[in-house]
């Protein structure tokens, strides 16, 4: 599949035109120069002697000259053609005459496979009819009704947590004749984690099988449950980033015995094949970042454009045109915004910060020349890019500039709060004021607003009153994906920005206010992470929610490549023990081994 002919050249966005970034009235700017040592440096930097600090990132683990450098086989009509045979030949496996339970695990099997996306239509037509004849009274198997739960709540359908009352005993209590039933107990713990707010039947099956599943794994001799088991306790699929999901899967579903050949070959090549245009899309992002030049214009902000880009393919990985565009766009966002980050963390004294959010929040260029000469090519580069996406909104009708600048100032609002509690020695007084501003700054909201306008489609994602209104004031499908983002990501930074001199993060807030251990706030933010969760399966099924299925499931996925991001420590920042970086190769660079007759 090939890339947008308005895509497939380098360069930069087109309201630069041919101007210099480094130019600005014909003045030449002057260049910073920083040099990074310790993540404790603090440094002189050539703008009037002004002390800053460093945060020492490092260089990018992946080079531009590397980036342009892969390729993949895995394109062209020999492979198309291969892919074509093999998609009808799983599609002759779904519309085989099997029982429920043989039909609901190829189901599942093809979802976790990656490969899903081919089939929607013939899995949504079986789900339907398997929903339409299911009899909860009479299911008595474990593992058959939780997995039906799971794929049913997946879709949308009406399933109470009542299903589950027939396991439990006269007392109220789930039997324990069940507890050495280990994959009915692995498929209950999974369908747990689609549970709305309030349904404690749900809070206790995940008690009970959690407490057996901790034990039945020590004892079982059936590796690959052993495998699955593991892998769901280290963090549930519904939390998954699905990509690399799909990529663990192909490894983890080929070392059973009754693995189907058929569909391995199809997940394996499929994965290979939209890799391979995943590498063009970073390629094109790698570009446009080097023509920007803020990697030299702007030494001290962090040069992640793989990482950038890996969040948004973890949002939306499938190789539909639309998505492809959106992934390139997106990425160029997430990378200003990390820009922006790192000026109110780390770089900008806090005169120069007060002085850009009054930039931002009146949207005037003409504001640019109180700024210092770092802060004009940041604010020039920013605002020329929104206001390109603001025109090409225009030619759809709509005005998309009031709510981009909204929430661009908000993040700036944002930004500079935490940068005032840095420069003044303040903490927030309580872990609600923190999380209050955290979960804006942590900036899934305004690259949300972002994706509201570049995946906007009259058919699929149209763009409507009520649904502006919702992405002005964040709505709960915004919200709450931003707060894990937000928990998730103090988890695995906070220590190391602490050291460095930073204000505090979310552990440390809920420490001071209750004076708690470190292990109880930890426990206590994942308890949030969790009732977020809750928070965010009840606004996904709600009635009124304005947006699109599309929009929905991209931007609820923030919240799952952050858990992906962060579950090994700051996977965007620093890659300390090198987890993330084998993982990332994983997805971007390493196609999986194949042999297709």
């Amino acid at each position: 599949m090939a890339l947008p002919n308005n895509l497939m050249k380098s360069g930069s966005p087109k309201t630069y035109g041919n101007m210099d970034i480094t130019t600005i009235n014909g003045r030449l700017l002057k260049k910073t120069v920083v040099y990074c040592k310790t993540t404790s440096t603090i440094h002189k930097s050539a703008d009037h002697g002004i002390i800053r600090r460093s945060a020492n990132y490092g260089p990018p683990l992946w080079s531009h000259d590397f980036i342009q450098s892969i390729s993949s086989i895995y394109k062209g009509e020999i492979y198309e053609d291969k892919a074509a045979k093999l998609k009808e030949e799983v599609m002759m496996l779904l519309e085989k005459n099997e029982t429920p339970l043989e039909k609901l695990e190829l189901i599942d099997n093809v979802q976790r496979l990656g490969i899903s996306y081919h089939f929607d239509t013939k899995l949504d037509n079986i789900l339907n009819l398997l929903y339409n004849h299911t009899d909860w009274l009479t299911e008595s198997n474990l593992h058959e009704t939780s997995l039906k739960f799971r794929l049913f709540r997946q879709r949308g359908y009406d399933v109470p947590q009542e299903v589950f009352d027939k396991f439990k005993d006269k007392n109220g209590d789930f039997s324990e004749a069940l507890h050495g039933d280990t994959k009915g107990l692995l498929s209950l713990y999974e369908a747990t984690f689609h549970g709305f707010e309030g349904e404690s039947t749900l809070d206790e099956a995940r008690r009970f099988a959690l407490k057996y599943l901790n034990t039945n794994v020590m004892n079982t001799n059936d590796l690959y449950l052993e495998m699955l088991v593991r892998h769901a306790l280290e963090l549930p699929l519904h939390w998954t980033m699905q990509r690399f999901e799909a990529r663990w899967f192909i490894d983890a579903y080929g070392m059973q015995a009754h693995a189907n050949d058929t569909l391995l070959d199809f997940a394996k090549l499929d994965f290979n094949m939209v890799q391979a245009i995943h590498q063009e899309e970073l390629k094109h992002v790698s570009r446009w970042w080097q023509d920007l030049k803020w990697n030299e214009h702007l030494p001290f902000v962090r040069d992640r454009t793989v990482e950038s880009y890996s969040w948004v393919m973890g949002q939306c990985h499938e190789p539909h045109i639309e998505y492809s565009e959106y992934r390139i766009l997106a990425s160029r966002f997430i990378h200003l915004t990390t820009t922006f980050d790192d000026i109110y963390d780390i770089y900008g004294t806090l005169d120069e910060l007060e002085l850009f959010t009054n930039a931002i929040e009146r949207w005037d260029v003409n504001l640019v020349e109180q700024l210092p000469d770092y802060m004009k090519i940041c604010f020039l580069g920013n605002f020329n890019s929104i206001n390109e996406l603001g025109y090409r909104t225009l030619q759809e009708g709509v005005h998309a500039i009031p709510y981009l600048k909204k929430v661009w100032t908000d993040i700036c609002k944002s930004f500079l709060k935490e940068a005032r509690w840095f420069h003044n020695g303040n903490v927030p007084t309580t872990f609600k004021e923190f999380l209050d501003n955290g979960w804006i700054s942590i900036g899934i909201p305004l690259v949300s607003a972002h994706t509201y306008f570049l995946i906007a489609n009259p058919q699929t994602s149209p763009i409507t009153k009520i649904g502006l209104d919702a992405i002005e004031n964040y709505h709960d499908i915004i919200k709450w994906p931003s707060v894990i983002g937000r928990l998730s990501n103090d988890l695995a930074t906070s220590k190391n920005e602490i050291m460095r001199g930073d204000a505090i993060k979310s552990v440390q807030s809920y420490m001071q206010e209750t004076n708690s251990s470190t292990n109880d706030a930890n426990e206590h933010v994942k308890d949030l992470i969790e009732k977020a969760w809750k928070k965010i399966n009840t606004a996904r099924a709600s009635s009124n929610c304005p947006f699109s299925k599309r929009f929905m499931d991209i931007t609820i996925n923030h919240a799952r490549v952050a858990q992906y991001v962060y579950q090994y420590g700051d996977g965007f920042g620093h890659d300390i023990f090198g987890k993330n970086k084998n993982r990332t190769s994983l997805l971007l660079f390493e196609p999986i081994p194949l042999s297709l007759n």
